[in-house]
């Protein structure tokens, strides 16, 4: 069956990989911006927009990142961290995600004077007014940067660990892989390791498949960020995978979570053309993938964009789509009882109610598998 945008829309979906400065609204861009008088390419919302996503088309992740400098620069404040932060969970909302993990990292607002625990505690606050109002979960991931001292790096690891039970669930590192592997900053994961919490690290974006070595190997990923230069460790005859590398079948037996972002690939030159990603090998060869926007701004992307990528040009049906959201929740970040409290009381009612009125057939196999 055809699955069209508004069936695809009410779909409940899970999404684990998006930036929370990389998916501000154009119109409270400007206004933030007129608010605090900072400069922008353009004041005219439309214009914006466009200038965010031309900027973003590059092939390049170096200046891709560049539109984060203006983003960001409007995020120096409580009232604009918590503004950005509710809405993002309204825009979840409306795009039919259940559950949310976002990621920032606070080294990049503090210029308005707030230290790094105000910053968090003001994103904390927005991302719970925006539960209440609209019902989305939602987790925070604290980024480090690559390109940074290790020892900040380390000072964020220790404030993801110190707020975790005020919904921060994961640690990240984030930033152009060119130049800086993630074993520059192992004191950090080290760290985040001792205290039994969890990572996850950008790797295999912008740089090869030992990038993601690194990050599983010396720095204990638990997830993989993107992971498109995995496909190095797949051999190909006649486009098929006929062999598997012993790290790409590390990721696959260990069942290692692969944070798949199609659009915003294509926009940093992970991948030319979808024709070119390796998600149709990753799902052929069934490694955990879950579907990600990565950037909504910069890519002008949502996640019923992303399932309608993947449905249009993987040819992915209800139950695969269905299969994904389910593998989704099983790699957050939540405690066990709470993911496996996303999947039956939200996903597969869902899932269910949409498949009786659409006239799906049930799935010949259980949705919950290892």
């Amino acid at each position: 069956m055809k699955l069209t945008r508004d069936v695809l829309r009410r779909m409940p979906k899970v999404l684990l990989h998006d930036h929370l400065d990389g998916g501000l609204r154009p119109q409270t861009v400007v206004e933030l911006a007129d608010e605090y008088g900072i400069e922008l390419p353009t004041c005219d919302p439309v214009a914006l927009e466009r200038w965010f996503h031309t900027g973003a088309m590059v092939g390049n992740l170096r200046q891709y990142l560049q539109g984060f400098s203006v983003t960001t620069s409007v995020m120096q404040h409580r009232d604009a961290l918590e503004r950005v932060a509710e809405e993002m969970l309204e825009d979840m909302a409306q795009d039919g995600v259940v559950y949310v993990e976002t990621r920032f990292s606070p080294l990049f607002h503090t210029l308005g004077g707030l230290k790094h625990h105000e910053v968090l505690e003001a994103v904390i606050k927005g991302l719970e007014r925006g539960r209440e109002n609209y019902g989305v979960r939602w987790g925070i991931i604290l980024c480090a940067m690559r390109s940074m001292d290790p020892m900040t790096s380390l000072e964020m690891a220790e404030l993801a660990v110190a707020y975790r039970n005020s919904g921060i669930v994961g640690f990240d590192l984030a930033g152009d892989e060119m130049g800086y592997p993630p074993k520059d900053h192992l004191d950090a994961f080290q760290f985040v390791q001792r205290q039994n919490f969890n990572i996850t690290i950008h790797a295999g974006e912008a740089f090869g498949k030992e990038s993601i070595w690194q990050a599983l190997q010396f720095c204990g990923a638990h997830r993989i960020g993107h992971g498109t230069r995995l496909r190095e460790d797949l051999f190909l005859e006649m486009d098929r995978v006929v062999a598997i590398g012993t790290l790409a079948g590390y990721v696959l037996d260990k069942r290692v979570p692969l944070e798949v972002c199609l659009t915003s690939n294509l926009h940093t030159g992970a991948a030319k053309s979808y024709d070119d990603h390796p998600f149709r090998y990753f799902l052929d060869k069934r490694f955990r993938v879950t579907l990600n926007t990565d950037n909504r701004l910069m890519s002008n992307v949502s996640m019923t964009g992303e399932y309608e990528i993947a449905a249009n040009q993987f040819r992915l049906d209800f139950n695969d789509l269905e299969k994904i959201a389910i593998n989704s929740m099983k790699s957050s970040f939540l405690p066990y009882r709470e993911r496996l409290g996303v999947i039956y009381d939200i996903l597969k009612p869902g899932y269910g109610r949409l498949r009786e009125e659409l006239g799906v057939a049930p799935l010949s196999l259980p949705v919950i598998l290892p």
